[in-house]
């Protein structure tokens, strides 16, 4: 995994833009600390930071390859699952000097050109610069997986991996309009798919790729979930997921440089363990495992609906069953709160509060003992896991079902932007859009064909705010995370299963504890959904109550131009008990959220338009 950067003009000499560059990169070092590079043409800057993980003296970049007058230059972010089998198709036309994947994605493109994308089977961004053509080709894998943010001026096109890094261009502005202020209040920690919420700041969507050249650009979606008619029985379709997710894991358990995975005692980390660790077996090798609680927590837990218990139990019986080497991360209530203001660092945005910064600490400690992590993201998406699939009133509602809350944040939002907008319709329109795109057969049942709509809406919307979680903060501390349920295949077969297969038994994720249920102990196999952990101390709300205050004692606070003082104020006596963003964001979330709107508007330097 790597940062990558650059830009293109057809007007201005790259060659004299070294020193931008090179602020670029460092804010892009923390992805990539083993090495970095630079690559300056007259009308490309290429930028890279590079975390080793595959031929780690081979794969070096930019990688630079020429073939009679062309001559074409990479920089790649990403692990391509299938790298052997896409070198093989390719060595009848090249040599290849390295075994990185670099190089294969490189000479995919030469080969094939933009249809280059759907040879691969991984999770990518990068950029490949045409000399000879004068063009430059995008790509961000088909899940969205690896982030790609771009800013367009009348003759510059610039990217990079993160947000932050393109601010460090002289050219992109770092001003807010009333459109980012209705990301920021009415969506945070989610975003309108392809949007960076500052003024011009783009993201090439998931299953996107496409070309800048003095023609302009030009992006367009080459992958997309597709309905099509699956007539197989429930065994049949058990023994295809236990085929892909098998598949899948074993793939990226593939590096040179040790593999460790997440365990939450949830099923989706217990299975990833549990393969990962037969297959350590094999090579003589000991998996380790990696926890994360709170300190007192066990002494705070309250069962809830969402959360009806509590992880250590389930962890420890993992780790007896597997016999795995496991690390305990405990995080307190100081440097939770500490680490708020640089989860918005990692994330070049405000987020999900501690659940990013919990995430950050958990990564950083991780970081110590290897490079590279699997983690169980996702499996909720595709296989259903989400009280909003199983609750028939919450399925049914019309809107996001993860954020019923537009009445309550619109009133946050300064009146200066709320005058130029209709904050319902804005959610709304959103949301419709989204399930609208949901393709569909025309014998689907009424239950199959709203949970297409519901599995796009969790695709591009909340999966989207995990993945980017994700990747952030755990590139923060240069640790590649990688996340087998978000393999292609998988999605496209699941996208197709009948909701009466997902819910065999009447349980969530039933089809996924079918499919795979040799594989873990019969505790784990049965335990109801928890979501990821989080605080239940007392002394958090207690903490982010006194941040927020002493921040709207400053003067000239740019947080109280963007959001309404008195609803702050009224926050902070906590007279109401508002989700801001489902489970995940309650009370003392919503507090945090606007310590890190105001830390990111503060650092990022941010303007109101």
């Amino acid at each position: 995994m790597c940062g990558i950067a650059g830009a293109v003009s057809f007007m201005a000499d790259m060659r004299d833009e070294m020193k931008i560059c090179e602020n670029i990169q460092k804010a892009l070092l923390r992805r990539g600390p083993d090495q970095r590079g630079i690559v300056l043409t007259q009308n490309a800057a290429l930028i890279h930071t590079r975390l080793a993980v595959i031929d780690i003296n081979g794969g070096r970049q930019p990688m630079k390859f020429s073939e009679g007058e062309h001559s074409y230059i990479i920089v790649y972010n990403g692990e391509i699952y299938n790298t052997c089998e896409v070198r093989k198709s390719l060595e009848g036309f090249f040599d290849f000097e390295t075994t990185s994947d670099t190089e294969v994605v490189l000479k995919a493109y030469v080969k094939w050109g933009a249809e280059c994308v759907n040879k691969l089977n991984g999770i990518f961004a990068f950029a490949i610069w045409d000399e000879y053509d004068r063009k430059l080709f995008l790509a961000r894998d088909r899940i969205g997986v690896k982030p790609l943010f771009y800013w367009l001026g009348n003759d510059k096109l610039v990217f990079a991996s993160e947000i932050g890094a393109l601010l460090q261009h002289p050219d992109v502005p770092h001003e807010i309009d009333e459109y980012s202020a209705a990301e920021l209040i009415l969506m945070a920690p989610g975003r309108t798919p392809g949007c960076g919420v500052i003024k011009d700041i783009y993201e090439v969507k998931p299953g996107h790729c496409g070309f800048y050249s003095a023609d302009g650009l030009s992006l367009y979606e080459y992958w997309r979930l597709k309905a099509y008619k699956l007539n197989q029985s429930f065994e049949e379709t058990a023994e295809t997921v236990r085929e892909l997710l098998l598949d899948s894991i074993k793939r990226q358990l593939i590096s040179d440089v040790p593999v460790c995975t997440f365990l939450s005692g949830g099923l989706d980390s217990s299975l990833i363990s549990s393969v990962a660790c037969d297959e350590m077996k094999k090579q003589g090798k000991i998996l380790d495992t990696f926890s994360v609680d709170y300190r007192d927590n066990d002494k705070y837990f309250q069962k809830s609906h969402f959360q009806p218990n509590s992880d250590p139990e389930y962890i420890r019986c993992m780790e007896d069953y597997l016999g795995s080497k496991h690390h305990w991360v405990i995080v307190d209530t100081p440097e939770l709160v500490d680490a708020l203001t640089d989860a918005v660092d990692a994330r070049g945005l405000p987020g999900m509060a501690d659940v990013d910064a919990s995430l950050l600490i958990f990564c950083r400690e991780i970081k110590k003992y290897g490079t590279v992590a699997l983690s169980g993201e996702c499996a909720d998406e595709l296989f259903g896991g989400y009280p909003w699939y199983r609750d028939e009133d919450i399925r049914m509602t019309d809107g996001f079902p993860w954020a019923q809350s537009t009445d309550y944040r619109s009133r946050f939002m300064c009146d200066q932007y709320r005058s130029k907008l209709d904050c319902h319709d804005y959610v709304y329109s959103a949301y419709r859009k989204t399930a609208d795109y949901a393709m569909k057969l025309d014998d689907d049942t009424p239950v199959d064909s709203r949970m297409r709509e519901m599995t796009q809406l969790n695709f591009h919307w909340f999966m989207q705010t995990l993945l980017d979680r994700k990747d952030r903060m755990s590139m923060y501390s240069g640790l590649e995370v990688r996340v087998p349920f978000c393999d292609y295949r998988l999605a496209e077969y699941l996208y197709n299963v009948r909701w009466t297969y997902k819910d065999f038994e009447g349980r969530e994720k039933g089809l996924l504890r079918e499919a795979m249920k040799d594989w873990l102990p019969e505790k784990v196999l049965h335990r109801k959904k928890s979501p990821y952990p989080k605080t239940h101390n007392p002394n958090f709300l207690a903490a982010v109550t006194e941040r927020l205050g002493e921040i709207l004692t400053e003067k000239d606070s740019v947080l109280t131009e963007l959001v309404k003082r008195e609803e702050l104020e009224k926050l902070l006596r906590h007279e109401e008990y508002v989700q801001w963003y489902g489970q995940l964001m309650n009370l003392p979330q919503t507090i945090a959220f606007f310590i890190q709107l105001d830390h990111w508007l503060k650092t990022f330097k941010i303007t109101l338009r």
